[in-house]
This record gives structure tokens, C-alpha cells and sequence, in this order.
């Protein structure tokens, strides 16, 4: 099965819903299977002792996308044959996209709440898992949760909660980790920004699901934070990645068509000269 690219749009979209569709267009123009918002009101987000003491936390007020731009982002999106995934970050959220969204996401900071695990799993879509800074036993204890309210389709995602990360810190090898403990579909949520850890976690790990930030031009909200990709260099790691799954085959080995017409060219067995004894008797050259 084709890899599964989700490009995770954040706040980048400035409060813009003709941004916010643009990058919907982007994501289907650079091969992406996916593209996935977040929707969080801050008094939502933070406990009211951060916000009062945090000038830099009561900014991000600016980052909150608005409801209103759901039913569109969605329809754009499956006009263009993409999911249309989305993070709540709390439970009158979930209310609020269960009927725009094909899937939900929790993030890696959220998988401690049972009640939004539990929300997302009661609508019957399915719900993916950002499992950063989480021990394993947090991460089978938050898919248990998930199933136990009648998730059908978990899909857990390696990650690493540090932006960008650093690829000495990826230990993609969890994805295989993930996969094993908690019986389900495992990929990886990048912030890396490095084509190579990406191809690693696809090919040497086997992630079924690659999650990335995407911005548009440099001038998203967090851009400059470094863990985004922007569209051209990330729809040539999609290109790369497709190119490899063509090149996977079916582990039979034998003659493709394209070779046919090369063996009888080998070293005929007899004299170790190319090509076959039957060849050189009917051969017409050039001159």
C-alpha cells in the first residue's frame, strides 16, 4: 500500500481563508493523500495562569483557525480528492468537526486526556495518534482508551516534540516499536525537515503514514520556528518516495520485458564470448 502523506497545514494559515484553501491546493499539487488544520480556541489550550503570566502564549490568540472556514476547507479539499483531517484540542472542537472531517488527529500533547481520546473515538472516524515526548505504556494505554470507545482505525505516529528535530534524536526505529506493542498502523510525524529521515522512516521502517508541517512562502505563523517544509521541496521527497514504492517489485526473480531482447547477448557458455553462438550466425551488422 502507497505510503500516505498528510500535510499538517498548523497555524500557518494566518487566519486566511483564501490562504487556508490555498494550501489545499498545494498539498494535492505536491501528491499529498491528506491535508490536516488544527482548530483550538487559547482559553481552550492553556490553563488561565499561563495566559495571564505569558504574553507569548496569549499571542498565538492570532493562530486560532475559525470555525466558520470548516465547511469550505473540507469541500475544497474533497474536490481535489483529499481527506480533510483535523486536530480538536478540546471536546466542543471534536463537536465541531466530527461533520467536516474524514479523520481526527490528537496531538502528542493531548494523548494524556482521556475524554478528547475518548470523543474522537465515540464519532467512528478514524484517529490518528502524534505520540511525542510519550513513554510506550502511554502510548498502548492511550490506543486501549481509544479502542475500548469503539475506534475501529487507530493509526499511531512516531514523533519527536522538539522544533525542528534534531536526526540523531529521531530513533525512527520506534515506528516498528509502535507498530508491534500497539497492533496497529504506525508512521511518522516529521519535524526533522530532512528528506533523508524521511526516506528512512518509509523505507526502513515501514511508516504507512507521513505527517508533515507545510507553509506556503516563509511568511506562516510558524515558519520561522524551522520545522516546516515548503511545497517544492517537500513534492520532491514525495516523488522520490513514490519512485521507490514502484521500484519495490514482487521479489520474483526473472527477466523484466525491457530485458528480454539482452539475453541472448550474454556470454555464450561455450567460449565466454558475447553474444550466443545462435545470435552471431544470423547477426547483420552495420558495415
Amino acid at each position: 500500500m502507497a505510503v500516505q502523506f498528510m500535510a499538517e497545514v498548523s497555524s500557518n494559515h494566518n487566519a486566511d481563508i483564501n490562504r487556508c484553501l490555498a494550501f489545499v491546493d498545494a498539498a494535492a499539487r505536491i501528491g499529498c493523500t491528506a491535508v490536516k488544520f488544527q482548530l483550538f480556541r487559547l482559553e481552550g489550550l492553556f490553563a488561565p495562569e499561563i495566559l495571564q503570566r505569558s504574553a507569548m502564549h496569549r499571542a498565538r490568540k492570532a493562530w486560532e483557525l475559525p470555525v466558520a472556514f470548516l465547511p469550505a476547507i473540507a469541500k475544497h479539499a474533497h474536490d481535489l480528492g483529499l481527506a480533510f483531517c483535523c486536530t480538536p484540542f478540546d471536546l466542543q472542537a471534536v463537536e465541531e468537526l466530527a461533520p467536516h472531517v474524514d479523520s481526527f488527529k490528537i496531538a502528542s500533547y493531548e494523548l494524556t486526556w482521556p475524554d478528547l481520546l475518548r470523543a474522537c473515538a465515540q464519532t467512528g472516524k478514524p484517529v490518528i495518534l502524534s505520540t511525542g515526548m510519550a513513554y510506550l505504556e502511554e502510548c498502548r494505554n492511550a490506543v486501549e482508551i481509544l479502542r475500548q470507545a469503539g475506534a475501529r482505525d487507530v493509526t499511531v505516529l512516531h514523533c519527536v516534540s522538539h522544533y525542528p528535530t534534531r536526526p540523531e534524536e529521531a530513533n525512527l526505529s520506534c515506528v516498528g516499536t509502535l507498530r508491534q506493542a500497539c497492533g496497529c498502523s504506525a508512521g511518522w510525524s516529521d519535524h526533522s525537515v530532512q528528506p533523508g529521515v524521511i526516506y528512512q522512516a518509509v523505507f526502513g521502517f515501514g511508516a504507512s503514514m507521513v505527517e508533515f508541517h507545510l507553509d506556503l512562502d516563509g511568511q506562516g505563523a510558524e515558519y520561522a520556528s524551522g520545522h516546516c517544509w515548503l511545497p517544492e521541496a517537500m513534492a520532491e521527497v514525495i516523488r522520490q518516495v513514490r519512485c521507490g514504492e514502484m521500484a519495490v517489485g514482487d521479489g520474483v526473480k526473472h527477466t523484466t520485458p525491457s530485458e528480454e531482447a539482452e539475453r541472448l547477448w550474454r556470454a555464450d557458455p561455450e567460449d565466454g564470448l558475447r553474444p550466443f553462438k545462435t545470435v552471431r550466425q544470423t547477426f547483420v551488422g552495420d558495415g
